[in-house]
C-alpha cells in the first residue's frame, strides 16, 4: 500500500517541504533583529522562491545569489520560481557552478553579508536548501505530526517505510531522527537528486552531530541515487513518468525533486520487489511546482494539444434574456 504525505498543498506561495525548515529559521531571523535574509541555490531553487516569499510576510528584505552553468549566466526571464521571486521584490544575484564549486556556498553567502553590513543592514544567512540544525527541527515536528495522523486513523494503517526526495538532506535528517523519537519507528530512505550519495550521508553526519544525536548516518537513514543526469536536469524517461502520474492520479511532480524521488521508488520496488513486497509505505511529496514550468518545452510533445471548436450549424443564437 503506498500512500502520500501532501507537503506539497502546505500553501501556495511557500510549497513544500521549505515551509517547515524556514517556520523555525525565520522565527531566529526576527528574534536577531535582522532586516534581511541571503540564501542561494540552483537557478529554479524551491527553497529561493519559498524564502523570498517569507521574507515578505515579514516585511524582510531577501537577497537570492541563484546558481547556473558559466555559459547561462543571464536573466532567464519569468521561468517558474523565478516569476514568484522577482513579484515579491527579492533582489537576484547570477553566479556560475564554477564558482560554487571553487569558492563554495558559505564564501559566496558570507561575501554578500560583508557587501550588506557595511550598508547599515543587519543580514541574517540561510544556508543552501534551509538544511541546518535549526531547519531540521521542522522534520522532526513534520513526524510527530505524522505520527498524530496515524494515532487519529487519519491512514488506513501505520508505516513501514518512510520515502522522501533528498536534497540538501535535512528533509530526511529530522524525518528519520522524528520517526525514531516517536512511536512510528519506520525506516527513512531518501533518494539522493544531485549529490552523490557518499556525499550526502557526510553532510547527513554533520546535522547530527550539530545536533547532539550521538547517532551515525549510515545506521539512520537509508540513502539511494536518483539523480540521473544530475540535480534539475532531466530524462525523457523521468518527464514521461511525471506525466503519467499526473494523468493517473492528479498529483502533480516536480522534475527536481519529488519526480526523481518517485522515479527511483518506482525502478526500485521494479528491480527488487522483495525489497519492498508487504511494505506499507509513505512518500512524501515535498513540492515544488512552479520549477516544472521551466519544462514546458520538453514536455509539449507529451500532452495533447487544444482544438477548436466545432460548432453545430443548426445551433441557436444566444437569447439576450439569459446572461450566458
Amino acid at each position: 500500500m503506498k500512500m502520500s504525505q501532501r507537503e506539497d498543498l502546505c500553501g501556495v506561495q511557500l510549497t513544500g517541504n521549505k515551509a517547515r525548515k524556514l517556520e523555525f529559521i525565520m522565527a531566529d531571523v526576527v528574534a536577531q533583529g535582522c532586516d534581511c535574509v541571503i540564501t542561494m541555490g540552483g537557478i529554479q531553487s524551491n527553497h529561493c522562491r519559498a524564502t523570498a516569499v517569507a521574507a515578505k510576510y515579514l516585511n524582510l528584505e531577501c537577497y537570492l545569489i541563484l546558481c547556473a552553468p558559466e555559459l547561462e549566466i543571464k536573466d532567464p526571464g519569468l521561468v517558474g520560481n523565478l516569476m514568484i521571486e522577482k513579484l515579491v521584490g527579492a533582489n537576484i544575484e547570477m553566479a556560475a557552478w564554477e564558482d560554487f564549486a571553487k569558492f563554495g556556498a558559505w564564501n559566496l553567502l558570507n561575501t554578500m553579508k560583508q557587501k550588506l553590513a557595511k550598508k547599515g543592514r543587519k543580514p541574517y544567512v540561510i544556508p543552501i536548501g534551509a538544511s541546518n540544525t535549526l531547519g531540521t527541527w521542522g522534520y522532526i515536528e513534520a513526524s510527530r505530526e505524522i505520527e498524530q495522523q496515524v494515532k487519529q486513523g487519519c491512514f488506513e494503517t501505520a508505516f513501514d517505510d518512510i520515502v522522501a526526495a533528498c536534497g540538501s538532506v535535512g528533509t530526511v535528517v529530522g524525518l528519520s531522527l522524528g520517526s525514531q523519537l516517536s512511536t512510528l519507528k519506520a525506516k527513512v530512505h531518501g533518494f539522493c537528486v544531485g549529490e552523490e550519495t557518499n556525499n550526502c550521508y557526510k553532510y547527513a553526519q554533520q546535522l547530527l552531530d550539530g545536533l547532539g544525536a550521538g547517532l551515525s548516518s549510515r545506521d539512520l537513514l537509508h540513502l539511494q541515487d536518483a539523480k540521473g543526469l544530475g540535480y534539475a536536469t532531466s530524462t525523457n524517461k523521468e518527464l514521461a513518468f511525471i506525466k503519467e502520474v499526473a494523468e493517473t492520479t492528479g498529483v502533480i511532480l516536480d522534475h527536481v525533486y519529488s519526480g526523481k524521488a518517485a522515479f527511483g521508488l518506482w525502478k526500485d520496488m521494479k528491480k527488487n520487489p522483495s525489497k519492498w513486497e508487504g511494505r506499507k509505505v509513505l512518500f512524501v511529496h515535498t513540492g515544488g511546482i512552479f520549477a516544472l514550468y521551466d519544462k514546458a518545452k520538453d514536455m509539449s510533445s507529451m500532452v495533447s494539444r487544444c482544438r477548436r471548436l466545432e460548432i453545430d450549424g443548426c445551433l441557436p443564437a444566444k437569447d439576450a434574456s439569459h446572461p450566458w
